[in-house]
């Protein structure tokens, strides 16, 4: 890339890793955060390119959300902004599930949670709807596109599934090549470019790197077992298509019934704690690694699980750059943009129907959409004081 940075790698870093910190909820809620951050906020990237990122992230195998980090960041400081971002995005949920995992395998509990997610689930929706609008003021300018965006919403919904995702963007993109091909190609990037925040100390981080971590072999090192963890987990990402709970079923018959790494009941558990991290629901790898060969397992599990797909999206947006002003790229591109919106106003409503259906639910809603839509308040601000609110009125 021959265009300067448009961030430091310190200030990249220090951004996802506050991204990440708040993004519970599942994949699109992390998507919204970075939307709201990098676009709306910093105006790093355009709401195009971002979208242009989703449908890679979303065609590509791995964790949809870290996969647009990935992309974000090889965007804004090439290869090392890409490692930067991805790391920083994987990083909070990480150290929460060591953590989480190593008081399970000690006490044999899960945390209680439950009223501070209460309160996260109504904000996390009102953040993708808020990411859903913001993009879709920039891409839907006519009725074509807003046709696209409706069938995508209502496929979604209706159908679901990984397939349905694929075939709804492959569809969305020859609509765009048969519609659009005699238009021009969308704006490129802004050259204008806001001061830098500097990266601070997180005190959370600390205390929790501090916790008494027993039961499990913690320091153990067994070079054999370790090599075997990352070619297992390796093995698996580059197959992961369709999200993380589309993979719960592969990955559960290959450590518990082949490798018989965790009992069924440990894997279950596994799962759940990675639900209530924040970021991706495979950093449950790092759960399974430590269960097997202490703190050394689970980064490399961590770091198996990722990497691949990672290396992937460089490589495709490496590649995505050098076509991106083929006329007939920017074509289907055009009818894309429109589908992922429709798809992330469906993927609010399926987040939200998991809320608690009572009044203060949709006050917290209401509030959390204003704040971010009116005044523009932060995510990272919004989803911390809904769990705070959570846990006070549930």
């Amino acid at each position: 890339m021959t265009a300067p940075p448009a961030v430091s790698l310190p200030s990249l870093f220090w951004m996802f890793f506050r991204i990440a910190g708040t993004s519970f909820g599942g994949f699109m809620a992390m998507i919204s955060v970075v939307e709201n951050v990098v676009v709306e906020r910093r105006k790093l990237l355009t709401h195009q390119e971002l979208l242009d990122g989703i449908s890679l992230a979303s065609m590509l195998p791995g964790p949809v959300a870290v996969n647009v980090c990935t992309y974000v960041g090889y965007r804004l400081c090439g290869n090392a902004g890409a490692l930067v971002a991805a790391v920083a995005a994987i990083l909070p949920a990480f150290v929460l599930i060591v953590v989480l995992s190593a008081a399970y395998f000690r006490w044999g509990q899960l945390p209680a949670v439950n009223k501070l997610f209460m309160g996260f689930i109504p904000a996390v929706t009102a953040v993708i709807v808020a990411a859903a609008w913001n993009m879709s003021r920039k891409s839907l300018r006519g009725l074509r596109e807003g046709a696209i965006a409706s069938a995508a919403f209502a496929a979604l919904l209706g159908i679901g599934g990984f397939y349905s995702t694929l075939l709804i963007i492959v569809g969305a993109g020859v609509l765009g090549w048969l519609l659009f091909r005699k238009e021009p190609g969308a704006p490129s990037r802004p050259d204008n470019k806001q001061t830098e925040s500097k990266p601070g100390f997180n005190v959370n981080a600390l205390l929790l790197s501090t916790t008494p971590l027993a039961g499990v072999p913690w320091w153990s090192f067994d070079p054999a077992l370790i090599t075997k963890l990352f070619a297992v987990f390796a093995g698996m990402s580059v197959m992961l298509f369709g999200g993380g709970y589309v993979f719960i079923p592969l990955i559960q018959e290959i450590v518990v019934s082949e490798h018989q790494w965790v009992t069924s009941q440990e894997f279950i558990d596994g799962i759940a704690l990675g639900q209530i991290t924040p970021g991706p629901i495979l950093v449950s790898a790092a759960f399974i690694g430590l269960k097997v060969a202490g703190l050394a397992g689970a980064v490399v599990a961590t770091v198996a699980i990722f990497a691949p797909p990672a290396m992937l999206m460089v490589a495709a947006s490496g590649a995505f750059e050098r076509l991106q002003h083929s006329s007939v790229l920017q074509a289907a591109l055009h009818g894309v943009r429109p589908a992922v919106i429709g798809m992330i106003f469906a993927a609010a409503v399926v987040v939200g129907r998991t809320s608690v259906a009572v009044w203060y639910t949709a006050a917290i809603f209401a509030i959390a959409l204003y704040a971010l839509v009116r005044f523009r308040v932060e995510a990272v601000w919004i989803i911390p004081a809904a769990g705070l609110a959570g846990m006070l009125i549930y």
